[in-house]
């Protein structure tokens, strides 16, 4: 017999195995002498209360001890001579597509602009202390996308949208703690995912799949309305049954040659903002009623959202004992996102603070057709860029002053390695972008006390949220709704937004290819 129940504990007592136990018995009301096992299902925490609790949601085992499951890489069989498919990009859509691939007896070709995670740590470390972009080994290209060096938030509302549970074991199974598995908001950290993903690659190699760094897909090879393949650094082609794209949300060089080939694109909404950056000690306060918090909470975290002159003006990526670190793809242009290590131990907290886009903002644009909303999104990335000293030092404002108007004398320190220069962010910034943000954070201080200040620093720009593009499939075959073979993945096609939802995207379109081959005969 299983019963599962729910107990409150104080945050030292959920850290001890023992006394969750206990008291999962004691709820359970059964003979102590009956139970085989418990296991802890979901762990969150309540902090509205005068003193946050953890609430867990337990099974107990009565009379029958816990099975675990089979593992799932138990199920992967050799795929070296089966029919082969192309995925573009490495990242969590690349990667797991690849992984259901072989598990459907289907052979995975993965080709990637950047390098592996390993050779990625140099270049990302030139853009750090050297104000270096490498346009095809940064923050968003190479091994594993942006989520490897981006906190690795594994959170998603997309429930509907897949199997999280086997998402989430897979990443167990390549090395991630099983603490992912029952905390309500998971989170990995950019100092263990590298590991995990060049363990990922592992498998797909071990399997006889197949996985090339510093391989840029530069064209796709089309045959009487087919995708057959792509072309590889402008001179080398590769041909496949199917072609799967997973680029991504800031590989804006593909979607220009789609374009140019005519597979249709849609422009889409998107966001747009700044990030800023408080002490973590204030989010623990605000948040927990503590300062400093006690040993067994995690650093606390916020999201916050208000509507302003009929848009949404919302935190975004909040990581909490995190570092801001410049996301730029290409020289010229000033790009900032958030990140956190395993532990969440650096002094500071940021959240990108973003407005939504909606393309009847962007009517000056209109020119550039379906490219409306990257255009602008490159022109704010080279203002900010255009106002430095031609490093990657990002433009910055004192909350208050952010909001004031007022250019900042000077700023408080903060976690963003290339460093801060003040600047007019409030000019920098699109009027109609700026003014909402002007009354969001405003708004924000009267919900979160303390939120508005002196001592945070509004950082431009956060302007990645997602793609301003998508590339259009069909809902029921997950197939570009003119081009046959060819299936848009991921956060670049427009259908996910973070590690997990574009991982399980990257199985739902390899099943889907797995119908398409089984289709064709």
């Amino acid at each position: 017999m299983i019963r599962e129940l729910e107990i409150k504990l104080l945050p030292a007592e959920a850290a001890d195995p023992a006394v969750i136990r206990q008291r999962a018995i004691q709820k359970s009301g059964l003979n102590p002498s009956r139970i085989k096992d418990v296991r802890v299902l979901r762990r969150s925490i309540d902090a509205r209360g005068s003193r946050p609790i953890v609430i867990l949601r337990v099974d107990v085992f009565a009379d029958e001890p816990y099975t675990p499951e089979p593992a799932l890489l138990g199920l992967l069989r050799p795929v070296d001579t089966a029919p082969a498919v192309i995925i573009v990009g490495t990242g969590p859509g690349g990667y797991f597509a690849a992984l259901e691939l072989i598990e459907a007896g289907i052979k995975p070709i993965l080709f990637d602009r950047g390098k592996d995670v390993r050779a990625r740590r140099r270049d990302l470390r030139a853009i750090q202390q050297d104000g270096v972009v490498h346009p095809h080994s940064n923050y968003c290209f190479g091994e594993g996308g942006a989520g490897t060096y981006s906190d690795g938030k594994l959170y998603t509302r997309s429930h509907k949208r897949g199997d999280i549970h086997k998402a989430l074991t897979l990443l167990v199974e390549h090395g991630a703690t099983s603490e992912i598995l029952v905390e309500a908001h998971p989170h990995i950290g950019s100092n263990k995912l590298p590991q995990i993903v060049a363990n990922i690659r592992e498998t797909i190699l071990h399997y006889g799949g197949e996985v090339h760094f510093d391989s840029w897909v530069t064209d796709l090879i089309l045959h009487q309305g087919r995708a057959v393949g792509v072309v590889v650094n402008d001179r080398d082609e590769h041909l496949a049954e199917a072609v799967i794209l997973a680029t991504g949300h800031s590989a804006r060089d593909v979607y220009a040659m789609l374009h140019r080939r005519g597979v249709r694109l849609e422009a889409k909404p998107f966001a747009l903002g700044v990030r800023i950056e408080h002490s973590q000690a204030f989010v623990d306060e605000m948040q927990y009623r503590q300062s400093p918090r006690e040993e067994h909470l995690p650093a606390a975290s916020y999201k916050l959202i208000t509507q302003v002159n009929g848009r949404g003006v919302f935190s975004f990526c909040m990581c909490p004992g995190g570092l801001v670190v410049p996301a730029a793809t290409a020289p010229g242009e000033i790009v900032v996102n958030g990140m956190s290590m395993s532990r969440r131990d650096s002094p500071y907290a940021n959240s990108g603070v973003v407005v939504a886009v909606e393309l009847e903002d962007l009517a000056v644009y209109s020119r550039h057709g379906v490219f409306a909303g990257l255009e602008f999104q490159k022109e704010v990335e080279q203002a900010m860029f255009a106002w430095g000293d031609g490093s990657q030092r990002a433009p910055a404002q004192r909350l208050t002053d952010f909001a004031e108007g007022r250019l900042s004398k000077y700023l408080p320190a903060g976690s963003y390695i290339p460093g801060l220069t003040p600047a007019p962010l409030h000019e920098l910034l699109p009027a109609f972008i700026y003014q909402r943000l002007q009354q969001g954070v405003r708004d924000f201080g009267r919900k979160m006390r303390g939120y508005y200040t002196s001592e945070a620093n509004v950082i431009g720009t956060e302007s990645r949220t997602s793609s301003p593009v998508r590339i259009p499939r069909r809902p029921d075959t997950l197939m570009h709704d003119q081009v046959a073979g060819l299936f848009p993945c991921g956060e670049g096609a427009g259908f996910a937004g973070g590690i997990i939802s574009a991982a399980m995207d990257g199985q739902n379109v390899a099943r889907a290819v797995r119908k398409y081959l089984e289709g064709r005969g």
